[in-house]
Parts: C-alpha cells; sequence; structure tokens
C-alpha cells in the first residue's frame, strides 16, 4: 500500500453504534437498522407466515428500539435485544389472530429463479411443505426453532429472547426438529 492509499475503514460494532445512537446520532442507528432490518424481517415473516404483519413487526421494532435505546443496558446487546422484541412482538400477534386458515402463497416461493423448471417446482413444494409445518407448531417452538436453525443465535441468547432456560430452549428446539423432519420426510 503506497502512503496515498487509504486503508479500509472497518464498519463500527453494535456497541459503538448503540452508544452513539444513545447520545441522539441519528446516522448511528440509521447503520443499526440497514446491519438488523433484514435478518428482523425474515424472523417475522417466518413466524407470522404473513408479509406485511411482518413489515408492520419490523417497523415497530425498530421504533421501539429508537424509543427505549436509553433502557438498554448493554450496548453489545442489541442484537439480543432487537431478537427478543421482534420474538415477543410476533408471539403477540400469534395470540390475538383467528386460527390460519391459508398461508400467504409469496411465501412458499423459491428464492431462485435460475434452476431447471422440474428442480424450482419441487424446491417450491419443499418450501411450501416446510412453511405449512412450521406454522403446525407452537409459537414458542417455532421462534426457538428459527433463531437457532435460520439465525444462528446460540441457546443461550435463544433463552433470553424468549425468557425461558436453556433446557426449555433445548426441550423446544428438540420437538420442533423432530415435528418438521416427520413432515420433511418425503424430501429426504
Amino acid at each position: 500500500m503506497t502512503t496515498t492509499e487509504a486503508a479500509p475503514v472497518a464498519a463500527p460494532d453494535d456497541a459503538t453504534l448503540a452508544g452513539r445512537a444513545r447520545d441522539g446520532d441519528v446516522r448511528a442507528y440509521e447503520q443499526l437498522v440497514m446491519r438488523y432490518q433484514g435478518p428482523i424481517y425474515r424472523l417475522a415473516v417466518k413466524m407470522l407466515a404473513d408479509r406485511g404483519e411482518a413489515e408492520d413487526v419490523t417497523q415497530e421494532v425498530f421504533l421501539t428500539a429508537w424509543r427505549r435505546l436509553a433502557q438498554l443496558q448493554d450496548d453489545a446487546a442489541f442484537s439480543g435485544w432487537l431478537y427478543r422484541m421482534t420474538t415477543n412482538r410476533c408471539l403477540n400477534v400469534l395470540r390475538s389472530r383467528r386460527p390460519i386458515t391459508d398461508l400467504d402463497p409469496d411465501l412458499t416461493e423459491s428464492p431462485r429463479t435460475d434452476t431447471r423448471p422440474d428442480h424450482a417446482a419441487q424446491v417450491n413444494s419443499q418450501l411450501e411443505a416446510l412453511t405449512t409445518a412450521l406454522q403446525e407448531l407452537t409459537p414458542e417452538q417455532r421462534a426457538c426453532w428459527l433463531l437457532r436453525e435460520v439465525h444462528g443465535r446460540s441457546y443461550e441468547e435463544i433463552g433470553v429472547i424468549v425468557g425461558a432456560n436453556v433446557t426449555a430452549v433445548r426441550g423446544r428446539i428438540a420437538r420442533a426438529r423432530a415435528q418438521l423432519a416427520e413432515v420433511m420426510q418425503p424430501w429426504r
């Protein structure tokens, strides 16, 4: 590297951004939103099986986080705090809604469009079966499974997010895995 070239600037970590945002730095909070809006939305859409409700939950979570940022005790815990708010909000929505009769058909679309038609049809049917099977799990099982398998959270983090001990989290995930494995057996 020559003396005229600048070294790439690393993005600030969550703790730094959360601290700056608490001090009123709107741009720091915008960076956190950009960093987490995709994962938070994906968690909400998989839990709720409704894109509109997931968008509403995502927006509510980020507005609430902005308003309550002063209550966050540990800046480094920002992402877990967001996941906890999202999970709790989704569970509240699920408890308040009527039984699901139809799933949002857009949720079962294949994310890939470059595959062979026969393969795309198979992937679509697998995704549809998985989406249906996820909706048959209890909301608590669904939350734990999604946080572990899709979002890669540790059992300890999930316990904090859902308000349960690690043993309960492991049990919920094990039951969810067993139920999903049974439903997905034809595609193995």
